[in-house]
């Protein structure tokens, strides 16, 4: 298994799936959500009012409609709040079911956002650590795993954690 990051914008990887880090509701929002429905056209958000939501920590597949992967998979991150109320549990849900996700659809490339370290508040040096660790200890992953970063920042953090 390949595992990197990158910075870049995850509407335009050329991967089988690409991971969206979505509101329960999963019609769009803001962030890497709004992006992503924005590129895949309104293809997706009519495919994702069947889909009846997704809760926090799952994650639902949808067709990738306009956009260079073939499948979106919709997870849903948890707000910050502190760290004391299941956050870390959550997240690790997050990937883990991303994957399981990923294998069900037979994915072999899988380009992931750093889930919930936007609005959602989630501190990044905690977050990338759980979604690196979750993905080297999964049973099972594309061959291919790419961190997609919007800033700098997080991109350093991937990389410190990943020896890149």
């Amino acid at each position: 298994m390949e595992v990197r990051a990158v910075i870049g914008d995850i509407t335009t990887m050329d991967v089988d799936a690409i991971v969206n880090a979505a509101n329960n509701s999963l019609l769009g929002g803001s962030g890497v959500d709004g992006a992503i429905h924005d590129a895949a056209g309104p293809g997706l958000l009519e495919y994702n009012k069947t889909l009846g939501g997704c809760a926090t920590g799952e994650a639902k597949v949808a067709p990738g409609f306009n956009l260079p992967a073939r499948w979106v998979i919709h997870t849903v991150g948890p707000v910050w709040s502190g760290g004391e109320h299941g956050e870390s549990e959550l997240l690790e849900s997050c990937y883990s079911n991303c994957l399981i996700a990923a294998n069900e659809i037979r994915a072999q490339s899988i380009a992931l956002p750093s889930i919930s370290t936007g609005v959602y508040g989630y501190p990044p040096d905690q977050a990338v650590k759980i979604a690196v660790s979750t993905v080297r200890d999964a049973r099972w992953t594309p061959a291919e795993v790419i961190f997609v970063c919007f800033s700098d920042s997080t991109m350093k953090i991937y990389k410190d954690l990943l020896g890149a």
